[in-house]
C-alpha cells in the first residue's frame, strides 16, 4: 500500500502534467488564430508629424553627461491612426503598443532607435488608436551632441501579452512616417 503522502504527490504530479498540456494547447490554438487573422500584415499605421521643437536641457535626467554643458532634446507633436483590433482574441491579456523613430548614427554600422510614445491597451474596444496633436511621451535625446542633419523613420511596434503562453511581437510601418529633426535655436 502507498502512504497518504505518496498518493497526494501522485495526484499533484498528474494535475500539473494535465495543466501543462492544456496550457500548451491554449497557446497553440490562440497563436493559430492570430496566424489565420494575418496579424503580421496589418494595414499600415497613419503617422503625421505636426511639429517638432529642439531645446537644450541642463540635467542628467535629460541625458547630459555634464549638466553644465547641456544636451539637445527634441519634442514632437504628431497624429497617429492605427487599428490594432485584430491582435485581440480570447487569450489576449493586453497589447503594448509603442511608436519608435529609427535613425543612423555617426558611423554607418550604427542604427539608433528611440521610443516616442507608448500605450497599454487592455480592451479590444480601445484598440483603435486615434491621436490628434499628441505630444511625444518621452524626451528624445541621443548620445551624440546633436540630432542635426538626421532623418528618422517611424514604426509602430506591438507586443501581445497572452493569458497563457509567450509574448508575441510585431510592427507596422507608418505611412508618411519620417522625421526631419529641427535645428537647435
Amino acid at each position: 500500500m502507498h502512504t497518504s503522502i505518496q498518493r497526494i504527490q501522485q495526484t499533484f504530479s498528474q494535475a500539473s502534467t494535465v495543466l501543462s498540456v492544456v496550457a500548451a494547447i491554449v497557446f497553440v490554438v490562440s497563436y493559430i488564430q492570430l496566424v489565420v487573422a494575418n496579424v503580421w500584415t496589418l494595414p499600415e499605421a497613419s503617422f503625421n508629424l505636426r511639429g517638432s521643437k529642439a531645446a537644450r536641457r541642463f540635467s542628467r535626467q535629460y541625458g547630459a553627461s555634464d549638466p553644465k554643458k547641456g544636451k539637445e532634446n527634441v519634442a514632437l507633436k504628431f497624429d497617429l491612426d492605427a487599428d490594432l483590433s485584430p491582435l485581440f482574441n480570447w487569450n489576449t491579456k493586453l497589447v503594448f503598443a509603442y511608436l519608435t523613430a529609427t535613425y543612423d548614427g555617426k558611423r554607418d554600422d550604427i542604427v539608433n532607435e528611440i521610443t516616442i510614445w507608448d500605450q497599454i491597451i487592455t480592451d479590444k474596444d480601445d484598440s483603435h488608436i486615434k491621436l490628434k496633436g499628441a505630444n511625444s511621451k518621452y524626451s528624445l535625446y541621443d548620445v551624440e551632441e546633436s540630432f542635426r542633419n538626421r532623418n528618422a523613420t517611424v514604426k509602430l511596434h506591438w507586443n501581445i501579452q497572452p493569458h497563457v503562453g509567450a509574448k508575441i511581437y510585431g510592427s507596422l510601418d507608418a505611412s508618411k512616417g519620417s522625421i526631419k529633426f529641427p535645428q537647435l535655436v
